[in-house]
This record gives C-alpha cells, structure tokens and sequence, in this order.
C-alpha cells in the first residue's frame, strides 16, 4: 500500500497543482489505478486486513496445537515450553508446516483466551479502623558484612494505606505474633478485622468457601486484640492488593539498591522510619489533599485500642541432655543442672528463649539464629563445679566467662594457690544462696582489707547475714552504789595547801 506521504502529494498535484491523472502517474511514478483511487474516495490513509488467514499446512493439526498451548499455559512459568520448543514437538509428530504458521495461530489463540479469561474487578472501601492486611516478602540484605535472606512482614491499614515493615530471621509463629504487637504499639490499635493470606503459621486447613480451621494460639492472639481473622481465597491475591503492593513498594523503594547494616534492630529502625518519611511525603490515593500521615492520623481514634503486649512464644517440648543443654531450631542452650534427667517446655520468642520445667523457668537466653551453635550461662554449671572444681580451669561454658570486677579479681589471685580452683568454687557457689551483689560486696571487702581466701570472704558474707548481737553488761549488786557520790570541787584546795 501506498505510504500517506504519497497519497497526499497526488491530492495536492490533483487539487492544488491542476494536475492531470496522465501527468500525476507520469511525474509521480503511481499507478492509474492507484491515482483514480486515491481522487475518487477522498482517503489520506489506506490499511489493508486480510479478512482470513488461510492455513493449509496446520489445519489437521489445530486440535494437538491447542492442546500444547493449553497445558503450557497453566504450568509454573518456570516450567512453560517456548514456542520454538511447541514446534519442534509438533514436527515430531508429523507436522510438515513452517514456523511462522504455528506462530500466527499461537498469537490469535492467545488472543481469544485472553478475551475470555479477562476479569475485571471493583474498587473496595473500608471504613476507618475496619481492617489491616498483613503479608511477608523475602529480602535480601548484607548484615555485617554477610549476605542473608530476611522475612519482612507487612501490616498495612485499608483506610489510611498507612503501612509497617519489620524484618526477621525466621517466618514462625513466634515471628507472626511480635510483628503484629509492634505493629498495634506503633499505631497505638489495631482493626476489628485483619486480612490474611492462607499461611500455615494462622492456618490449619482450608475448607469450602471462607470457612477456615485457624491455629489454636494464632486464635488466642486475635481474641487478644479483638480481631477477627478472614483468609483469602487460596491463589487470589488481589483480596488483599494493597500489602501486596505495598511488598513491592518497600522492595523497589527501600531495598534497593542492597542495604548494608551492622545488625537487624538497626535494619528495623531504619524501616521504621522510612515507612513515616513516606507516609508524610506521598498524597492518599483517594484523598488526594491529605497525605497518608493525615489520613492516618485522623484514623487513629476510630482504631480499637492498644490492650498490650500478648505473650506470643511458640512452645516445643524438650530433653535435657547430661550437659544441661537443650536443643531448639539447630543450636543448644544450656539449662539449670537440677534440670537434667526431665523433660522441658521451649518458649520460643522472637528475640529470646525461655526454658521452663514444671512451671518454673530453667533457663532465659537471647534467641540465636545461626546453626550448631551452643550458648551457655555459666551460673547454670555452678552446682556441678561443687562436685567437679576442676572442670572450673577448662570447661567450654566458663571460657570468656566475664565476672564482675571484684569477683575476677579474686579470681586472678586465687589462680596461683594450690587449692585456687577449689576456693573459688566455694566463692560461686556461695552466690545461689546469697546472690551476687552480697558476693561481689564481700570480695571487695576482703581485697581491701588484703586478702583473697574463700575462707574470710565466706565469713565476711555470714557476719553480713548473722550480725552479732551487741554484748550486754552486768553488774553485780554488790557494787552497785546506794548513794551518788556529789562533786565537791573545794576538796582539791584544801589538798593544795596541806601539800
């Protein structure tokens, strides 16, 4: 087809120009055809479509090609066939046709699908204070020089889109309940409805509908806040767009490029405030004269209050082995040696691990996210150093044991006397029944007044629990006065001048 330049310059030779049709196909190098065309439907464009596209070759195979680009459609798209590939599966079959044949028919078939399975859906509106939707991402981070993979959740409020990231080493439960308490505690309440996603960390099973079986302490945390739980559709995240696209907001906005932190509060701290900065520097979606920090701050007051923090710990029984250790998410840590020979119950926080036996707390340690790791309170080994004083010199958990000041100082002097080890036992042991200050007091006591033996430090520590009673002194009646004696001061002069 003739381009619209040419059509224009045979309608300005005609029109303007007076040309004849002999002279415009002569100078212009048109055919007559084409010139009596373009004068006589007064067109500045002509497009050409053809009507059927004829496909001898691939007719008797339109069926089997169906059939491939069907399958290859609903598989993972790491999975998906190229079509190249559906070609070459085609000839296999027999197939004697071109590419370019396949090619056209997969394009209109892609085309009518995509016509057919178009969706189209409506805006939602919450009220304030309605719902929050709540999502994790992973995000990859250097954190002191080593590059891990961390688990960001996300809580977002549907009225104010005010949003919260906070990341973790871990997806767990435990994970779950710290992220929606920091969450509640930075807006100061939380929503009569939270929207989820079919997690196994809320989630037990999925049936018909929105029916849901949720988890048992997943359940207690909601009744907690006053929130009721609604799941998604499964494979329908567009039911909670909003944290989704919030997910890819804080990816595209705040971890990248790659962030690099000395350790995860200071990750924490900063998302925290950047998630303010750009809450108070973005326009609301729909009230576009507010800025999300406006609209979140007048949502506050219709928020069901803050009632506190819920004990979320994820609990795992447990053994405790002969080395007063337990083991809990691929490390150990250690326990009170009464604990050895029962089994324990691990409280699992998000940042810290409680070991309680019968109720009563054996062991509190900062919660460790590497692997093979043992961590280890040396004050939990001090009645086995009773029976064993010389595990004190080179056992794992008294290496870089770090004692107070007057304590360690003991410590070092004791170290060149024969029975060292067995004096400064008696000193530690001594801490479980009078504690460490009272300890602490006694040793620098006793260096001041230069010594170091467990046996003064000791009796220093039972004077400070027993004290003397003052002495009581009596006199005999015998020698009791019976009449006060009166000061005569004349009595020395007249002593005077007998001298």
């Amino acid at each position: 087809m003739k381009r619209v330049d040419t059509i224009a310059r045979v309608r300005r030779a005609f029109y303007v120009q007076g040309w004849s049709v002999k002279k415009i196909v002569r100078e212009l190098h048109v055919s007559r055809n084409t010139v009596r065309k373009i004068l006589r439907t007064d067109e500045t464009d002509f497009s050409y479509e053809r009507e059927r596209q004829p496909m001898p070759r691939i007719g008797p195979w339109q069926g089997q090609l169906e059939q491939f680009l069907s399958s290859n459609a609903n598989k993972p798209s790491r999975e998906r066939l190229t079509l190249i590939r559906i070609f070459e599966e085609l000839r296999g079959l027999g197939y004697e046709g071109g590419y370019d044949a396949v090619r056209r028919f997969a394009k209109s078939w892609s085309q009518n699908r995509g016509a057919v399975t178009a969706e189209a859906y409506v805006p939602l509106y919450y009220a304030p204070g309605e719902a929050y939707q709540f999502d994790w991402s992973h995000e990859v981070v250097v954190i002191s020089g080593v590059t891990v993979t961390v688990k960001v959740a996300h809580v977002r409020l549907c009225h104010s889109r005010m949003m919260f990231a906070r990341a973790y080493m871990r997806e767990s439960q435990e994970m779950v309940f710290d992220a929606h308490d920091r969450a509640f505690a930075f807006f100061r309440g939380t929503c009569t409805r939270g929207i989820y996603d079919n997690m196994k960390t809320a989630v037990e099973a999925v049936f018909t509908g929105k029916e849901r079986h949720y988890n048992r302490r997943f359940l207690q945390m909601c009744s907690h806040y006053l929130v009721q739980p609604v799941a998604c559709t499964p494979a329908s995240g567009w039911e909670k767009g909003q944290v989704e696209n919030q997910v890819g907001l804080v990816r595209e906005r705040f971890f990248t490029p790659r962030l690099r932190v000395k350790s995860l509060d200071e990750l924490n701290a900063w998302l925290l405030d950047k998630c303010v900065a750009y809450a108070k520097a973005h326009r609301h979606v729909e009230e576009t004269d507010k800025t999300i920090w406006e609209m979140f701050e007048a949502e506050r007051p219709h928020l069901v209050p803050y009632v506190g923090r819920f004990d979320g710990f994820h609990s795992v029984p447990a053994s405790v082995s002969k080395t007063c250790t337990v083991r809990f998410d691929n490390n150990k840590y250690s326990v009170l040696a009464t604990a050895v020979g029962r089994p324990v119950e691990v409280h699992a926080y998000a940042e810290r691990i409680e070991i309680r036996q019968d109720g009563r707390l054996v062991g509190d340690h900062p919660r460790c996210f590497g692997r093979g790791r043992t961590i280890y309170d040396p004050w939990h080994y001090v009645p086995v150093l009773v029976r064993k004083p010389g595990a004190l010199r080179n056992g794992a958990p008294f290496k870089d044991w770090v004692l107070p000041y007057a304590l360690e100082k003991v410590r070092r002097k004791l170290k060149g006397v024969d029975d060292g080890d067995r004096q400064m036992v008696d000193i530690l042991a001594a801490v479980l029944t009078e504690g460490l200050p009272a300890v602490e007091a006694a040793c620098a006591e006793a260096i001041a007044q230069g010594v170091h033996s467990a046996d003064v430090i000791l009796n220093i520590l039972a004077r400070r629990r027993d004290p003397a009673p003052p002495p009581l002194l009596l006199t005999s009646p015998a020698l009791r006065l019976v009449h006060e004696p009166v000061a005569d001061c004349a009595r020395y002069d007249l002593l005077r001048r007998a001298g």
